[in-house]
């Protein structure tokens, strides 16, 4: 479990755009995309940030639930990792044997462009 506590809000990317989830939202289910997942925390002046990729997000009247595939602390981000992962998922797109081969370096390639996007917004909160 990366985050279990009380949130004052909490934004992240949903399938067909940016949530944002305050106390007694409208109950929802739907999948999230890879990027980051900002979490506002009741009492504290800096957000969390979580980098998720793939998986469901559930929201309930008075609580919300993310399950992701790949779930990073935002500290925890590495950079050169998400580069190197963007290099070879680039890599395969061109060097592709199958739709298969295809369809999975797309996928990684977008989690490792979201990881980097995360970063770079981490960078601008200055963390």
């Amino acid at each position: 479990m990366i985050f279990s506590g009380e949130a004052e809000f909490v934004a992240l990317p949903g399938e067909s755009g940016e949530l944002g989830i305050y106390p007694r939202h409208t109950p929802l289910i739907t999948r999230i995309k890879p990027g980051a997942v900002r979490i506002k925390v009741a009492g504290q002046a800096q957000d969390e940030f979580v980098f998720v990729a793939g998986g469901l997000l559930e929201v309930q009247p008075n609580h919300v639930t993310v399950l992701a595939d790949t779930a990073i602390r935002g500290a925890d981000l590495d950079e050169a990792k998400a580069s190197e992962a963007k290099r070879r998922a680039e890599e395969a797109l061109t060097n592709k044997e199958s739709l298969i081969d295809y369809a999975k370096a797309q996928s990684e390639l977008s989690a490792a462009i979201a990881q980097l996007a995360a970063i770079a917004k981490l960078r601008q909160k200055g963390r």
